[in-house]
Formats: C-alpha cells, structure tokens, sequence
C-alpha cells in the first residue's frame, strides 16, 4: 500500500464525505436504523451521530485500517456499543439471520467483489429486517453515463477504487433483496459523480 493509499486518501475521503448536503441523506438512511445494527463501510464514523435510540449494537465493518482509525475517537466517546472490524464486506464474521438492520452509505461503489459484498448482507440479515442505503452510481442520462464510463478507470486510481457507473438498484436486486423503496435523482455537483440511490431493501 502506498503513501497516498495509506496516509492521504483516507484523510481526503473524510473531508469530502463531511458536505453538508450528505447531511439529509445521512439522516434518513442511518436514521431508520434499529436493534442489531451492521454499518458496511463505517470510513471514519461520519454516520454515527445519525444514529437514534432505538439502535442496541452497531458492528462497524470498513476494509480500510486507516480509515478506522480515524472513527476510534467518535467510537470511544459513544454512548452505543460499537465494534471496529477490519475486514471487506465480502466475508462477514457474522451468523445467518443475525441482523435487523444494515447501513450502507457510499460504500458499494468501492467495494471489489460488490456481488459478493450483498450476497453475504443477504444472508446476515434477519427475516423482517432491511438494508437502508444511498450510493452514487450510473445514472439513466445517456450523456452522463458515458462520461461515468470513461471516467471510472482513472477515478478509481485516485478515489479507492471508486467506481461511478455501477447500476446500484440492479446489484441490490441481484443478491436477492426486493426494493420497497427507491428515490433516484442528482445531487449538487458534477452530473457523473452525484446521481443518488436511496432506498430500502429487505
């Protein structure tokens, strides 16, 4: 791993995910969250103070070390029992159907083996639990996706290993999860970094 790997980008991702107009998002995704809660892609806790009361345990999974540990600070300071894991989403040291609630936010654009990621988020999840997510990803303006298409190998070099043109209500739907619930749209920004999905599955 590299300086900019290990040192820079961490310290950059925190920066830019801190954008006042991710604060609504935030709050009705992770806001919803209840009982056993698994938040993949936890980066440096910016959903933590998004949690309410109704949330007993948060297992805070993110691939990234550097990451973590720029989240111990908010972690040690929470009233809520939350565990740091180092590890990829696509191997979960959890049981089946051990779960009510899993928090994803911005996270599966950058995840390697994303299927994977989702087909173990399925097969953690309790029945009657949901997946409360928002991520970026392909948008349906031919233009714009055009641009995310080429675009993507270079921002994934610079933006570990994001990628823009991922089609997230297709991934979610193809591990198995049914999409109750899904508003798309564009954020403020650049047009290839800011179509939104926001949903939940179950």
């Amino acid at each position: 791993m590299g300086i900019y790997s290990r040192y820079v980008l961490p310290r950059l991702t925190h920066l830019s995910m801190r954008q006042a107009q991710l604060r609504a998002y935030r709050e009705r995704v992770v806001g919803g969250a209840t009982g056993r809660v698994l938040e993949i892609g936890f980066g440096s806790s910016l959903n933590l103070p998004y949690y309410n009361e109704t949330v007993d345990e948060i297992i805070a999974i993110d691939s990234s070390p550097e990451m973590l540990a720029l989240a111990e600070r908010s972690v040690a300071s929470s009233r809520r029992k939350v565990t740091l894991i180092a590890r990829s989403a696509h191997d979960l040291p959890l049981d089946d159907k051990s779960i009510d609630t899993i928090v994803v936010t911005w996270s599966l654009c950058s995840i390697v083996e994303v299927r994977r990621a989702l087909m173990e988020a399925r097969r953690v999840l309790r029945p009657g639990g949901q997946m409360r997510f928002v991520e970026h990803g392909q948008s349906p303006d031919a233009k714009v996706a055009i641009w995310q298409d080429r675009l993507t190998p270079l921002w994934r070099r610079c933006a570990g290993g994001c990628h823009l043109n991922r089609k997230m209500d297709d991934l979610v739907r193809g591990a198995g999860f049914q999409l109750p619930e899904l508003t798309t749209g564009y954020a403020r920004g650049p047009r290839a970094m800011t179509f939104m999905y926001e949903g939940k599955a179950i």
